[in-house]
């Protein structure tokens, strides 16, 4: 039984000074309003209204209802909008998962104008270079860096991920400059987890094999090598934005790059109910980085990139 809505019911019937006034306001017939009356008496077991052709009358048991509906649902209406209130404000514990790298150097330095701007929120940063399981590791959200088109979760791109073949000016003065992609056979590549790169260029995809006399699973550990000059390494443009402005690296066969498919996502697992810090942290990003990221500004992008 709709017991709340017979209540509503009830006191628009008094205040409307009618039933079929009270119907055009609910939106329903003469006869519905009068049935839920009806029920409503039944249930209490009184007459509430006195019926007379032209108007309605409470009787003495229903004015003391009707004061006490009023009240009753007035604390309704307070109750469902502090509810309101609460839901469009973030707060609670927002478990996050990033890469490392990238949740060091471009999610950790800008928390804090994320916390104060959302004072009610605790963010449970967790950063590792696996796809963790966004559902069954209980993540509210988790940021990547992949190819994520057919994904069967949420994934709002962020970003832009460009990708470039990079080495120092030492290791090109010492080792020579490759001026096609069948020239890095000759040189140093340096890579994790991985024995081959798949690059676009204008030619279109390009599969380039990977002998190197260093092996990691670290990326990190590929960024430290190549900044000291051991080969020509693939890496994205958030990681070596500032050492490709400063000179320390510098752009291999600027025509080629990583797949253009790639960006940086927010991924979490439904658009339904999506609480207001998943909303809120999703939205911070966003703004933050945008379609042009701050690590991208002043670079020259090949469109293979």
């Amino acid at each position: 039984m709709d017991h709340l809505g017979d209540l509503d019911v009830f006191a628009r019937v008094v205040t409307a000074k009618g039933m079929s006034a009270a119907g055009r306001e609910l939106g329903l017939s003469p006869a519905v309003i009068s049935k839920r009356i009806r029920r409503l008496e039944e249930r209490l077991g009184v007459r509430l209204l006195q019926r007379t052709t032209r108007q309605i009358a409470l009787t003495e048991a229903g004015q003391g209802f009707y004061e006490r509906v009023v009240s009753i649902l007035a604390s309704v209406e307070e109750a469902e909008a502090w509810v309101a209130r609460g839901s469009a404000m973030a707060r609670g514990v927002l478990r996050v998962s990033a890469p490392t790298s990238f949740g060091r150097m471009h999610i950790a330095p800008h928390l804090k104008g994320f916390l104060d701007a959302h004072p009610a929120v605790t963010v449970d940063l967790v950063l590792s270079d696996a796809f963790v399981d966004v559902v069954g590791d209980n993540f509210d959200l988790a940021v990547r860096i992949a190819d994520l088109a057919d994904s069967s979760l949420v994934a709002k791109r962020l970003a832009p991920n460009h990708r470039l073949l990079c080495a120092t000016p030492g290791y090109l003065a010492k080792r020579g400059v490759p001026k096609t992609i069948e020239d890095l056979a000759r040189h140093t590549l340096i890579a994790h987890n991985t024995d081959h790169w798949r690059l676009e260029g204008p030619s279109g995809p390009e599969t380039v094999r990977i002998e190197a006399p260093l092996r990691t699973n670290s990326s990190e550990v590929v960024r430290e090598a190549v900044l000291a000059g051991i080969g020509i390494a693939l890496r994205s443009t958030w990681d070596i934005g500032p050492e490709l402005q400063a000179g320390r690296l510098a752009v291999v066969l600027p025509g080629y790059g990583g797949s253009r498919r790639l960006g940086v996502y927010a991924v979490y697992p439904s658009r339904r109910h999506l609480e207001q810090k998943v909303r809120a942290f999703v939205d911070f990003l966003a703004a933050l980085y945008g379609p042009t990221p701050y690590w991208d500004a002043g670079l020259k992008l090949a469109a293979g990139a």
